[in-house]
């Protein structure tokens, strides 16, 4: 038994101006969540062909040691809680998958993403079979929704209702501007429309973990997409030969910061 809910993001940007974006988002919150001995390691980015299918691999280790709940350190031995995650971005659609090598077939994080020129307003585009679609909830994240945001989490100048893009002239985001979005022929607009699927089965704490883990998607996907959307003016004239390079250099640093400083980023202890 697994448990699947579609995350539906909109953004007032375009799906092109978008692979930049959270590309360059991606990187540069890795930063944030990477210190004092945890954090994030890059094993592998390059391009791949399979099946006809082109783009971008990545590996990627996640080192989560205080990142994870109480219960679940309670009783995960030593050095088990180490997570992999595998990325084929064929963009606009992405696919990512988190496993980690103690629990093996018992666990793993699904992440699927179409991204689509619309207002999220497309059903099962996925395009799951009639009773795997039924038992899907869809959730629907708004980025300018400060109630959706925790006070731990909560940044003014990553506040989308509150920022003004220079460069963009987009934003402040109100209380209506989706339905403002829809009205305008001339402003971009598009939709992640992430599924995720999460297993974890462990004897007596598979609900408690798959919700948690549900929890914490839902709160990533939402701070990410304020960030992204607060940083338009930092990468809304990059292209993707600038974010390679980027993401090199990123990829040095993180090596750095993971060796020194403190710990730091979206932690368990925060919620």
């Amino acid at each position: 038994m697994v448990v699947a809910k579609e995350y539906r993001v909109v953004l007032p940007c375009s799906v092109e101006e978008y692979q930049v974006g959270q590309l360059f988002s991606v990187a540069e919150a890795s930063k944030n969540e990477t210190g004092g001995g945890e954090g994030i390691e890059v094993l592998k980015n390059e391009p791949y062909e399979k099946d006809g299918e082109k783009g971008q691999y990545t590996h990627k280790v996640y080192h989560l040691k205080s990142k994870v709940p109480a219960f679940v350190k309670l009783i995960a031995p030593e050095g088990s809680l180490v997570f992999h995650e595998k990325a084929w971005n064929a963009y606009p659609y992405c696919k990512t998958v988190v496993t980690n090598d103690y629990m093996k077939d018992s666990f793993f994080i699904k992440i699927e993403t179409w991204h689509k020129p619309d207002l999220g307003t497309q059903e099962n585009v996925h395009q799951l079979d009639s009773n795997e679609w039924r038992d899907v909830e869809v959730v629907h994240i708004d980025i300018a929704d400060r109630s959706q945001v925790s006070s731990a989490d909560y940044k003014s100048d990553e506040d989308p209702a509150i920022f003004k893009s220079s460069k963009t002239g987009r934003g402040p985001l109100g209380p209506s501007w989706k339905r403002e979005l829809a009205s305008k022929t001339d402003c971009p607009k598009m939709c992640a429309y992430k599924l995720v699927t999460v297993k974890f089965k462990w004897w007596g704490l598979q609900s408690k973990v798959e919700s948690f883990i549900h929890e914490q998607e839902k709160r990533i996907f939402t701070n990410f997409h304020r960030q992204l959307f607060c940083w338009i003016d930092k990468w809304v004239e990059l292209n993707m030969d600038d974010i390679r390079r980027m993401e090199a250099e990123t990829q040095k640093e993180l090596n750095e910061l993971r060796k020194q400083g403190d710990v730091r980023g979206t932690s368990a202890a925060d919620k």
